[in-house]
């Protein structure tokens, strides 16, 4: 019975801790290559992009935009984050004119310099997650699962070697104690 239950532990351990990998890469590995990643907040994209999908967003010069694509750029002075297609580019004044798909008029015009990137991919519903872990009290309860399944993966060998260094030796069957007996 304590076998298999080390055996449900060790798998029960190694695929969350499979998971938190996952969703590091995923957060935070993929700035490595290039992207940044945006959590989206609201539906005006929908149905390409809709609320709790997180996207990942490649840099690209203004001159590389078309109309048609959506692009992710800075919208005001409180540095809030959008993405929006582009139905417009003015390449004189150095603006795109941009609209959410779910949205009825254009917005106010971007200038090139806003411009952060163009969306590559997205994944469904883990800007959630992010969202969760990246702020209070989601931050808090990250690390102490983390902290909890770290303790919980070394504890157990832990144990386990320090049982063994308390163990008397034993030498050809005879117990160190044994040996003091005889001398």
């Amino acid at each position: 019975m304590k076998q298999k239950l080390k055996k449900i532990w060790s798998i029960v351990s190694t695929v969350l801790v499979t998971v938190i990998v996952l969703c590091a890469v995923f957060l935070m590995g993929s700035r490595i290559i290039g992207y940044r990643v945006f959590n989206i907040l609201t539906g005006s994209m929908s149905p390409q992009y809709n609320p709790g999908d997180l996207i990942y967003v490649k840099q690209v010069s203004p001159e590389e935009v078309k109309v048609g694509d959506p692009i992710t750029f800075v919208m005001n002075e409180d540095l809030d984050v959008a993405t929006h297609r582009v139905v417009a580019i003015d390449k004189e004044n150095s603006h795109f004119y941009t609209k959410g798909d779910a949205n009825d008029i254009v917005d106010s015009p971007v200038h090139f310099k806003n411009l952060i990137g163009v969306p590559q991919f997205s994944i469904p519903k883990l800007g959630y997650v992010a969202d969760f872990i990246q702020n209070p009290p989601g931050m808090y309860i990250t690390v102490g699962i983390g902290a909890v399944l770290i303790i919980a993966v070394f504890l157990p060998d832990f144990i386990k070697k320090k049982k063994t260094e308390d163990t008397p030796a034993v030498e050809d069957g005879v117990k160190e104690d044994e040996k003091k007996e005889e001398n």
